[in-house]
């Protein structure tokens, strides 16, 4: 368990809960539940970053347990077909007071876990299955990534190579590690940083700037539409004292946002770190230093230590190589007998190289639209938007490969600048756009806008 015995080697760490204050030394917390280093079966973790959560995770993490990590938000019937195909032997789920053919199991003082009663221990998981995480949002089919402690390991070590944490770090968990960012998050600052403050608050909601004043957080990570609403509040036209450095991953942010970024880390002495990755390679795969903010848009930097990009020529795919790739999805509880690393991620983002050897995303294969037979890729055209209109948020939609749909959640927008920029920039008539106020975005689990869900609702009001 190489995770686990990096985290455990950083002597010094503490894990403090934001709402409270309690305080528990890592040398204490990981072994707090007395269990069995060699039992194994799956537990289902719906994690809330509290922690009770994270104390939850690393004492299974050092048994022979595999651990599915969830959201505990997620739809109950969501749950229920999860459960009911992977039968985990035990359930971690602080929301619920029953289960039915569970039986619930105090631990300690303040962690109860639920115990299937009739747990067969035919179930065969490979041992290399460390942690599950689902890429599959919140009510589609149950699809699970399959990682392992050592692909988990490898990712961690190519990021400490660049991500400046000091043992003095004081980090909050305002990213859910059941998302792969989040985790790494987690796993990375564990190794090397001081203090863990584990929240349930968003950077949104006034409690968690509260707690920032108390604990003096050391960085911030999150996702582009995070650093979107950071700038509407105006977090960056004043210094945060105890703040070094500032992360993000899990798309492009655009280029005047970046320039806004940029300023605000030259004037008050901070960092900020552009990173690209995917679930399936555990975590980071790229990243982009303060000073490249001002390169050409869509950039992602260079790989991590360790890892290699190439593009494919036909398809102009982006593929990552690197010791972190995955083992396969799981879509039933017979998929998790195997582990099968493949030597290349396939990434599904389109991307290009420039001379000096940094790569830029241009978009997704799936996010292609053909209007009159020509191919616009809905991703650039959100970017143009976004640079052209003050970085306001855009998502643009296929309406059937016969319009554009722009959808935005700004009301002093006007909609005939959008169709005037897309006119412009793309030489796209008007009539074949189509622009939506929406009062907010739905988002995902990992704080990304929920395009499918977004997509359904126009399919179900065109």
């Amino acid at each position: 368990m190489k995770i686990l015995e990096n985290i455990i080697a950083n002597t010094s760490l503490l894990f403090t809960e934001a709402s409270s204050g309690r305080t528990i030394p890592v040398g204490k917390l990981y072994r707090s539940l007395g269990l069995n280093p060699v039992e194994k079966g799956l537990l289902f973790l719906y994690n809330d970053n509290l922690l009770h959560s994270i104390e939850t995770l690393l004492n299974f993490y050092g048994t022979a347990h595999t651990i599915a990590l969830l959201g505990q938000k997620l739809h109950p019937d969501f749950k229920n077909r999860l459960e009911g195909e992977y039968l985990p032997k035990y359930i971690f789920d602080p929301q619920r007071h029953d289960i039915e053919g569970y039986t619930l199991k105090e631990f300690s003082d303040t962690i109860k876990i639920f115990m299937k009663d009739d747990y067969r221990h035919e179930t065969k998981i490979n041992p290399e299955i460390k942690i599950l995480l689902s890429t599959s949002g919140t009510t589609g089919t149950p699809k699970l990534v399959k990682l392992s402690d050592e692909g988990l390991y490898q990712n961690a070590l190519s990021i400490l190579e660049y991500m400046p944490i000091l043992e003095s770090d004081v980090v909050p968990l305002n990213v859910p590690i059941n998302f792969v960012y989040g985790f790494s998050i987690l796993t990375t600052n564990c190794m090397r940083a001081g203090r863990i403050v584990c929240c349930d608050k968003d950077i949104m909601q006034k409690e968690f700037w509260e707690d920032m004043d108390r604990y003096g957080y050391s960085t911030l990570g999150g996702v582009p539409y995070l650093y979107e609403n950071l700038n509407r509040i105006g977090f960056f036209r004043k210094d945060s004292s105890s703040l070094r450095y500032l992360t993000h991953t899990g798309g492009t942010i655009n280029n005047e946002l970046r320039k806004i970024i940029f300023s605000y880390c030259k004037e008050y002495n901070k960092e900020f770190f552009a990173q690209y990755g995917q679930t399936e390679a555990g975590g980071r795969m790229a990243y982009l230093s303060t000073q490249g903010l001002l390169n050409e848009e869509t950039s992602i930097g260079v790989p991590v230590k360790g890892g290699n990009f190439t593009i494919d020529e036909e398809t102009e795919e982006l593929i990552f190589s690197h010791s972190s790739i995955f083992g396969g999805y799981a879509g039933t509880l017979e998929d998790l007998a195997d582990y099968d690393q493949k030597p290349v991620l396939r990434t599904g983002d389109t991307a290009r190289e420039d001379q000096d050897g940094i790569y830029y995303i241009t978009g997704r294969i799936k996010r292609i639209i053909k209007l009159f037979g020509i191919r616009l890729n809905l991703d650039e055209v959100e970017f143009i938007l976004k640079n052209e209109l003050q970085g306001s948020t855009f998502a643009c939609l296929n309406d059937r490969d016969k319009k554009i749909v722009v959808m935005y959640d700004h009301k002093e927008t006007d909609p005939q600048a959008i169709k005037d920029t897309i006119k412009n920039k793309l030489h796209i008539h008007p009539q074949y756009v189509q622009t939506e106020y929406i009062e907010s975005f739905p988002l995902s689990q990992n704080g990304k806008i929920n395009y499918p869900l977004l997509q359904n609702l126009q399919h179900e009001n065109p």
